[in-house]
């Protein structure tokens, strides 16, 4: 009878693990005196459920930090599927975070999980945004659809210009300036940024990514650029075997209009909310794919940020991010619904 009740019980706990919907670490010790970081992922394409668990280790291992990841799921099976643009159970936890660490791609959550964002964006309080949360949301019903990417986008004198990232970051994804898949990005500092506490430990031109520069049009807004991104030819032939696709760090700045001037691929802007008023301080770069992140500069470009944003003081050499534990990484691209339910992947599985 006892050994059928010890099988029960560790049934119920494998199963009770199996069904959670986000991740959670730096949970066990003092995690009420601990900075809370809310680790948003959910995009189809630049693998950032790979990269947000990745980054959590991190924050909460070498940093302190608790950090809760949250996922796109498919409410029918309870996997993790970007391809489900309408379910990121957990977004209650913002309630109580002081960091909103954002990925997201054209989502279109319901109000009830569009309100904790909107509340936590009301309150001013600080957000970092990865690759595509500059065109985060795709709200077309709802109370939210100010949220959306395309939200007033003739007007830039309305105060939800773009929605989200227009809010938050001056704008939203654009184009592809870089030729996508085929011209890769290499990060130099942009003219007034040497010395910036963010870019501590790393060097001019160390930063590197296999995505392409985004085209977007902030370089007249009140932000702080500190990074802009270099567009890079690559040197051999398109590998799609390779999760680079044949690209390196090592190739070289493609000749002609695309390199000038250079986009900003990193800065800071200020916000404010339209309606009570309250400011904050947001981050942005336009890298973010969980291969891009494989580069050590721009993983601390990222935890430098988080710092910043917090009110850390930023070690002079850079703040560290090497791995906690394993980071397997997909090349980017749109992978469809189908591979993700025969993948069968729980949030557990990618803690």
């Amino acid at each position: 009878m006892r050994s059928y009740l010890f099988i029960c019980l560790i049934c119920f706990g494998f199963a009770k693990l199996n069904s959670q919907e986000w991740i959670t670490y730096g949970d066990k010790e003092n995690s009420g005196k601990k900075k809370h970081i809310v680790l948003i992922s959910g995009d189809e394409e630049y693998r950032s459920e790979e990269s947000m668990p990745m980054l959590a280790r991190i924050l909460a291992k070498e940093h302190g930090y608790k950090c809760t990841v949250l996922f796109a799921i498919d409410p029918q099976t309870g996997n993790v599927n970007p391809e489900v643009n309408n379910n990121i159970p957990g977004l209650h936890f913002l309630q109580t975070a002081d960091l909103m660490l954002i990925n997201t791609r054209w989502r279109q959550l319901p109000d009830h999980q569009m309100r904790y964002i909107d509340e936590y964006i009301r309150s001013g309080r600080p957000v970092l945004g990865l690759r595509t949360s500059n065109h985060g949301f795709k709200n077309e019903q709802g109370r939210y659809v100010h949220y959306s990417s395309e939200y007033q986008s003739d007007d830039p004198d309305h105060p939800w210009y773009r929605g989200f990232g227009g809010l938050l970051f001056g704008d939203h994804y654009v184009r592809h300036h870089g030729k996508h898949k085929h011209e890769s990005t290499r990060g130099i500092f942009a003219e007034n940024a040497h010395g910036h506490e963010i870019l501590k430990g790393i060097e001019d031109g160390e930063i590197w990514g296999p995505t392409d520069v985004y085209g977007c049009r902030v370089s007249h807004l009140p932000i702080t650029p500190l990074v802009l991104g270099q567009v890079l030819e690559r040197k051999g032939e398109f590998d799609a075997d390779d999760r680079f696709f044949g690209m390196r760090p090592s190739d070289r700045p493609l000749e002609g209009n695309k390199n000038n001037p250079m986009i900003p691929v990193a800065w800071l802007k200020n916000y404010q909310h339209p309606e009570n008023g309250q400011q904050g301080l947001a981050f942005h770069t336009s890298m973010g794919s969980s291969t891009d992140l494989e580069n050590e500069g721009l993983r601390r470009l990222v935890v430098n940020a988080v710092y910043y944003l917090l009110d850390r003081r930023i070690p002079k050499g850079g703040t560290k991010v090497n791995y906690v534990g394993d980071y397997k990484t997909s090349a980017y691209g749109f992978m469809g619904k189908e591979y993700w339910d025969k993948r069968g992947l729980k949030p557990i599985d990618l803690k």
